[in-house]
């Protein structure tokens, strides 16, 4: 191939990489020498010369001129990343189609074209070119890499060095965190058969299956500060981009099998869109959006060494390829990094059957005999540890199916909580991390719900809403109580809001203040209301 070929001849794929970040610079502009402007024939239009034209004094016409030439380079400039880019995208095709050669051939086309623009320093179209010589330089190293490192066994896959990096999480794992680690790695038998049949069907590095052991320990209902879930750590976005469900019975990011399948194809794309698995696991970790802004910002072509570009990661999210590192080296050779590493639990047996109504996990295991905190964790992702009202594939321990399926018939339905809000107003005085204790939440949750910009910004007057347990209101600390229909006299107490007193009292925040003639929420301690009792409306 006219430009690859030769290169590669002569250079290592990463060494390619390099060559491509430089010979794609922004080109200087071409040095112009002025001409003189020939002079049209008789009855012809005026011709534009081919070389550049330097407007002189008098002579308007060749600033015209520039421009036009100007618009044309862009145009051309314009059809060739055109081109670019449709030779890119054959080269996908290729690839898809496991002919390397082709795609190679392709690639080198795209390259050739990207070659050939001449852009000015401000051009819109520069952006668009970097993005795609970095395209095509990923796609080098990715073919590079399918014809050594993934046809290589797999324990050498991942390149497993000894940095400073490194033996720091090593020294960790040793230490403060010897204890978890041991534990982590024995709660690994329960999916570690699941999860390596799983990465043997898409080809992919066994070494993997040890991302859980950093993430959430292998503990499928894992809840992170930022939001993420289940063995794999999904945040809610991701997990509906790769088809986790999430409704008010299932969360399937916290199923291991479910969230495993999600996890795989994840880093697929990852390993397609940055060429090497070391960069791949760093993104899954911190996200493929804050690895690409450290890659545009690099002044090197980043290929060279993963290790260049951690440097320049957020420490708390980079170093979460080190830890995988490290435990790699712990548990290949444990005996190398003072470790004696427990018998990994035996993996989880089970059979799976067709329920079709809702009914708690507990009431199931207790009609017979089984035990519950096993039936819990055979199906993680029940919100609520029980089954949803739609047919639903509950796992049994293995032989129990049957005796499952007839017992469910005669167990009373389970109906989950809906997520209920309270509405609090802001009295002088007033934090939100007062409020979120009174209401038994979080500031987090408080601060989520209403929009906040700030932890801190609270002011007299402001009406929050706030998460509920379930729903469930006690009365107010006095209240007198009242049947259905009563009125009574309520006098406010410290910290009361409408939304409390009216569940207390079945009716409605408007209800009472439509009897009361009040125009807001506000209320005043010793305020004397009039409450009609009754159901919600």
């Amino acid at each position: 191939m006219k430009y690859l070929r030769r290169i590669l001849s002569l250079f290592p794929i990463l060494s390619l990489i390099l060559f491509l970040t430089a010979c794609s610079s922004t080109p200087k502009p071409a040095r112009t020498v002025a001409k003189p402007a020939p002079k049209p024939a008789a009855q012809e239009q005026p011709k534009v010369s081919e070389e550049p034209i330097i407007a002189r004094e008098g002579a308007g016409v060749s600033v015209q001129a520039e421009t036009d030439k100007g618009e044309e380079s862009e145009k051309d400039a314009t059809v060739l990343l055109e081109d670019a880019f449709g030779s890119y995208e054959e080269a996908q095709a290729a690839i898809s189609r496991e002919d390397m050669e082709g795609a190679l051939a392709k690639l080198d086309q795209a390259y050739g074209l990207l070659l050939k623009m001449s852009l000015p320093a401000d051009s819109p179209l520069l952006q668009e070119k970097n993005d795609l010589r970095i395209l095509i330089a990923q796609r080098i190293q990715k073919i590079s890499a399918s014809r050594t490192t993934l046809a290589s066994p797999v324990n050498g896959s991942i390149p497993l060095v000894e940095n400073q990096w490194v033996m720091k999480e090593i020294k960790s794992f040793q230490t403060v965190e010897r204890k978890a680690f041991e534990e982590s790695y024995r709660r690994s038998g329960l999916y570690m058969e699941m999860i390596l049949g799983e990465l043997r069907k898409e080809g992919l590095p066994e070494q993997l299956a040890w991302i859980p052991l950093i993430e959430s320990a292998f503990r499928p209902r894992a809840l992170s500060r930022a939001r993420a879930l289940g063995m794999w750590q999904f945040i809610r976005s991701t997990g509906y981009r790769y088809g986790l469900k999430q409704d008010k019975y299932v969360d399937e990011r916290m199923d291991p099998v479910k969230a495993t399948r999600a996890a795989i194809q994840y880093m697929i794309e990852l390993h397609d869109l940055f060429g090497d698995w070391t960069t791949a696991i760093a993104a899954y970790n911190c996200g493929e959006g804050q690895v690409q802004r450290v890659i545009r910002a690099q002044k090197v072509g980043y290929f060279d060494s993963f290790w260049d570009l951690f440097a320049n990661l957020p420490y708390e999210t980079a170093r979460h390829v080190p830890r995988f590192i490290a435990t790699l080296l712990i548990v290949g050779d444990p005996n190398k990094y003072g470790f004696s590493l427990p018998v990994p639990d035996p993996s989880l047996q089970y059979e799976t059957i067709r329920v079709n109504a809702a009914v708690k996990l507990a009431t199931l295991s207790q009609k017979l005999a089984l035990d519950q905190a096993l039936l819990v964790t055979l199906n993680s992702e029940l919100r609520h540890d029980s089954t949803p009202n739609y047919p639903y594939d509950l796992r049994v321990p293995a032989g129990y199916g049957e005796q499952c399926l007839a017992c469910i018939a005669s167990l009373p339905q389970f109906i989950p909580p809906d997520v209920v809000t309270d509405r609090h107003t802001v009295r002088k005085g007033d934090t939100l991390g007062a409020i979120a204790r009174r209401y038994r939440t979080s500031v987090d949750a408080i601060v989520r719900l209403n929009g906040l910009r700030s932890r801190t910004m609270i002011y007299p007057g402001q009406v929050l809403r706030v998460p509920s347990r379930g729903g469930v209101v006690t009365a107010p600390a006095g209240a007198p109580a009242a049947k259905p229909g009563e009125s009574v006299t309520y006098v406010v107490q410290n910290g009361d809001t409408l939304f409390q007193i009216a569940k207390a009292y079945k009716t409605t925040v408007d209800a009472i203040k439509a009897a009361n003639g009040l125009a807001s929420d506000i209320l005043a301690v010793g305020q004397k209301l009039i409450i009609q009792a009754g159901r919600a409306q």
